[in-house]
């Protein structure tokens, strides 16, 4: 096994792995492939900790990471930084690579200085690399209400005490959403690769309707593209044939949905005002794709 830095006449090949490793696993097909490739571009890339993982001189791994930023509750904004996609084949999954992986980068990240890694995953393996659930470390998720224990975001501190004292709040670099901010380039790049089915199923991140947060538990909750394939982006009362079922401001899909709040706290359990619900929906359609560059 070797763990070198990659090169540019490993590019394709790497994305190629990536795109395999991710397809279907988090959601129907899948964009790391496409972040990947734009990230090495963006001033955020790291290039000192862009490695890929050999065995008998065949690539079976990479990992990338990003500068991120903290913005602490006095308005200071602390450096931070971030890593993924951390991608290893599927014939190699299960055998320790990927922990091997991460443990050789968190090490070469603790020798250049970096301070915390955030990032989005499972603490059941990444507790094992010395993650913790950030808001033990009083840093909360852009996307959640402060208060929330989010167990899916998690933190580690490289040099101890970087964080005393601070609480603030994560936001992931905008260079992750590249495919959901241009979906046409994403598109066109995705056609460059061998065809591959995507598939709604068991065990992936639970999906929403980009336009009005519905949960899409099976393929029927779809909407459906022009050609009249199956739409994993919205669900099938907001997308028909390629278009959307309704031309609305966000705010006007938010009061529609706050008509709809009995419904919601009889299927989540919860016991929300409207008000509460409206509240709720205006930091939650913000990061909708279908409302991310409006306001209102």
């Amino acid at each position: 096994m070797n763990i070198r830095l990659e090169e540019e006449k490993d590019y394709r090949e790497v994305e190629n792995l990536t795109r395999e490793a991710f397809w279907n696993v988090y959601r129907p097909g899948c964009t790391e492939h496409y972040v990947l490739n734009q990230y090495r571009t963006n001033p955020d890339f790291i290039p000192q900790l862009d490695f890929v993982m050999e065995e008998e001189g065949r690539i079976i791994g990479h990992v990338m990471y990003s500068k991120a930023e903290i913005v602490c509750e006095d308005g200071r904004v602390m450096p931070a930084w971030t890593f993924g996609p951390i991608s290893i084949h599927p014939d190699y999954k299960r055998k320790g690579y990927g922990l091997k992986l991460l443990n050789y980068s968190l090490e070469k990240a603790r020798q250049l200085g970096i301070g915390v890694l955030c990032m989005e995953g499972d603490i059941d393996f990444y507790r094992h690399a010395g993650f913790v659930v950030a808001s033990t470390l009083h840093i909360h998720y852009h996307a959640e209400p402060k208060e929330s224990e989010v167990p899916y975001f998690l933190a580690q501190e490289l040099i101890p005490g970087y964080l005393h004292g601070v609480e603030g709040t994560y936001h992931t670099p905008q260079g992750y959403y590249v495919a959901d901010n241009h979906p046409d380039a994403f598109a066109a790049y995705e056609a460059t690769f061998p065809a591959k089915e995507k598939r709604l199923q068991a065990g992936q991140l639970l999906q929403f309707c980009q336009g009005c947060g519905m949960p899409l538990t099976r393929e029927s909750d779809c909407g459906t593209h022009a050609d009249g394939s199956c739409c994993y982006d919205y669900c099938t009362y907001c997308y028909q044939q390629g278009a959307f079922t309704s031309q609305c401001t966000m705010d006007e899909m938010i009061e529609f949905c706050v008509g709809m709040v009995d419904q919601f706290n009889q299927g989540s359990g919860m016991n929300l005002t409207p008000e509460q619900y409206r509240e709720m929906l205006r930091g939650f359609f913000p990061m909708l794709k279908r409302w991310r560059h409006t306001k209102g």
